[in-house]
């Protein structure tokens, strides 16, 4: 039986071994485990993130995290949505859909009307998952630069 639940401390090891299947899929990240680690530390102390695992006999086999942000656009909250990853050996078995009713079960408690998300568009089954269930492409782009470090 497969169960979704908060994520705690103690899961991080298995969430760690996660984001590094997930990073081996997304070409604009590489896996740094203290990074990892320390993120997820940052998502568990959050009051304003929704860090979820799914789980199977005892094991975590699944995760997802989302962040409120404050969209003009919708004029309040919105749900960034990142770290959706299931072990392989789960995968197709309505793991992910669980933890994304989950998270939007989560926002929808805290007034939030959009959850937005990246993804990587080379990943054919990860968009194929998104699309069965909802979600659509937007005409936006994601930009990134990285901030200068403080003096």
């Amino acid at each position: 039986m497969i169960h979704v639940r908060g994520a705690w401390a103690g899961d991080l090891d298995a969430m760690v071994s996660l984001l590094r299947t997930l990073f081996t899929i997304e070409a604009d990240f590489a896996f740094d485990e203290a990074k990892q680690r320390r993120g997820l530390r940052f998502l568990l102390e959050s009051d304003q993130a929704c860090l979820l695992v799914a789980e199977a006999d005892a094991a975590v086999i699944g995760m997802c995290s989302g962040q409120l942000v404050i969209s003009t656009a919708e004029g309040g909250p919105a749900l960034l949505v990142e770290d959706v990853v299931v072990a392989e050996a789960f995968r197709r078995r309505g793991v992910g859909g669980r933890l994304m009713d989950a998270l939007n079960d989560w926002a929808a408690g805290r007034g939030v009307s959009r959850l937005q998300l990246l993804a990587d568009r080379n990943n054919a089954p990860a968009l194929d998952f998104y699309r069965r269930r909802g979600w659509q492409p937007t005409e936006l782009i994601c930009l990134r630069c990285y901030a200068r470090q403080s003096r």
